[in-house]
């Protein structure tokens, strides 16, 4: 084999420097390494600017509110929308049979499930002490009439005393009897007087007589003849004083006697008595009424311990069990403390359905539905009454309330059900055609020279006014918009008032109760 030689010498490099790079411009080599690299700079920084120009310019403030999106297709009369399990209960609640008078319940006269009838006896209380108050209270009312009759007859009295004062009479008769004497002794006494004064001259004489006489006149009749001199001297001085005496006796008794005549005509006295017999009589017939009011209450109660139903219908629960303390119509009574039994109208029961919020939207009052259970071998007609006020959380559910027309005889409260709902009787419109409809709250509507007009937040996050084209006024305060919005706009609810055309704004709160449930 021929070897063949190989020359190394040829594989090496010449790293000499090359003529053409030794001579290379010097403006490209600035190039390279000084205008590249910042202009790769640059525009990585415009980028990042671009990407996060608007949260560096200041943005309003607003919130939003999305528009409401609204199934607008009617569909045929009697098409089935969906079904809803739920259960019957009373409607629209359970009554609830209360006793209206504290006691101990002695004996339940009904269990549950029993029809009853207005007026019948549901149960009885221990009525020992009821019937005892009412022997109180009519003993009362007999010691009141007693008391009245008393006061009348007193009140008769003082009438007589006042028309008739006899006692007044009596007293002014005595006054003038008095009265008149006393000017009589006053008319005599100048006569007095003079008879005292001539036996007080003759027994002066006397006295001189006898004294003069001497011995021949014993001295026992000088004594005497001189005694009486002295006494009807002494009574001739008294006689002469009494004149001014008689004249202020006179004074007084004519005082006296008008004062009798003034009381006698006045009657003061008279008239306050009969005035406050006449109170008498009133307070007296006031405690007649009161005793006779305590008697119907001592009766009424009486009554109330016998419950009686309040309407015809069936026992639906026994609350309270013999022995049990009710508290009645009392101040202390906490809630359901005086409820003895619950009933219900067998005619009127209603079905509470859960139905899934999606299928809400379908939910049309009067519309008719279809009520299936265990107990009826036939279907039960219903119509839908209203939706309740809030949903559950826990099903994600909103409870339906559902009337049943003509429930049989065999289904029961808390009864499970199946509630297929069909589609109400409606008119056939333009709506039909439609899948959908948005509607927009009345009050976020605003009108300009060009039209009707919303403010909407756009994709950049920038206030723009939007013309719509509306068709007409909904329920809850919304508006029909045919042009000019999406489902997924949303509309500016607060805000607004300072905002501009293209200005940038910041999504503060999104409001989901405007125009919903109101």
């Amino acid at each position: 084999m021929r070897e063949t030689q190989l020359d190394l010498s040829k594989l090496a490099l010449d790293r000499s420097p090359s003529p053409a790079i030794g001579k290379m411009p010097r403006h490209r080599r600035w190039l390279s390494r000084y205008i590249f690299p910042v202009g790769i700079l640059a525009g990585f920084i415009a980028l990042l600017v671009a990407a996060a120009g608007h949260q560096l310019v200041p943005a309003t403030p607003v919130t939003v509110v999305p528009v409401i999106v609204k199934r607008g297709e009617i569909q045929q009369v009697g098409t089935p929308l969906f079904q809803a399990a739920g259960w019957i209960e009373p409607r629209p609640t359970p009554v609830s049979v209360p006793a209206l008078a504290p006691g101990v319940i002695e004996a339940l006269l009904v269990v549950e499930g029993q029809e009853v009838e207005q007026g019948q006896p549901i149960a009885r209380l221990i009525s020992v002490d009821a019937e005892i108050a009412v022997e109180q209270a009519r003993a009362s009312l007999t010691a009141s009439e007693g008391e009245l009759q008393r006061a009348q007859a007193e009140l008769c009295a003082v009438e007589s005393r006042r028309d008739n004062p006899l006692h007044l009479k009596v007293q002014l008769a005595e006054a003038r009897s008095l009265l008149a004497k006393t000017m009589t002794e006053k008319e005599k006494l100048p006569f007095l007087i003079k008879a005292v004064e001539a036996n007080a001259e003759f027994a002066r004489r006397n006295f001189d007589g006898k004294r003069n006489a001497g011995v021949g006149v014993p001295q026992v009749v000088v004594l005497q003849a001189e005694r009486d001199y002295l006494a009807t001297q002494a009574e001739l001085e008294e006689l002469q004083t009494r004149g001014p005496s008689l004249t202020r006796e006179i004074e007084a008794l004519q005082e006296k006697t008008r004062a009798w005549e003034e009381q006698l005509t006045l009657l003061v006295e008279e008239r306050r008595q009969v005035a406050e017999a006449q109170a008498k009589v009133v307070s007296a017939k006031a405690a007649c009424d009161d005793a006779r009011l305590r008697i119907r209450l001592a009766e009424l109660t009486l009554q109330r311990m016998r419950i009686l139903a309040p309407m015809d219908g069936r026992i639906l629960r026994l609350v309270a069990a013999p022995g049990t303390r009710v508290m009645g119509l009392e101040q202390t009574a906490g809630q359901s403390s005086s409820t003895v039994v619950e009933m219900y109208d067998p005619d009127r029961l209603q079905v509470r359905a859960d139905v899934r919020l999606e299928d809400v939207p379908l939910v049309t009052p009067g519309a008719p539905v279809e009520i299936k259970t265990a107990s009826s071998n036939h279907a039960i007609e219903g119509r839908v009454l209203q939706s309740t006020s809030s949903a559950n959380i826990q099903k994600n559910t909103l409870e339906v309330k559902v009337e049943l027309i003509a429930p049989p005889i065999s289904v029961r409260p808390e009864m499970l059900v199946t509630a297929a709902f069909f589609a109400p009787d409606a008119a056939k419109t333009d709506e039909s055609l439609e899948n959908e409809r948005i509607l927009v709250p009345r009050q976020l509507v605003f009108t300009s020279p060009s039209g009707s007009m919303v403010w909407v937040v756009d994709g950049n996050n920038r206030a723009v006014q939007r013309m719509v084209t509306l068709q007409g006024d909904e329920s809850d305060g919304l508006v029909v918009v045919t042009e000019g919005l999406k489902a997924t706009d949303k509309l500016i609810a607060s805000g607004s008032s300072d905002l501009r055309p293209g200005e940038a704004v910041i999504i503060r709160e999104e409001d989901q109760t405007i125009g919903v449930g109101r």
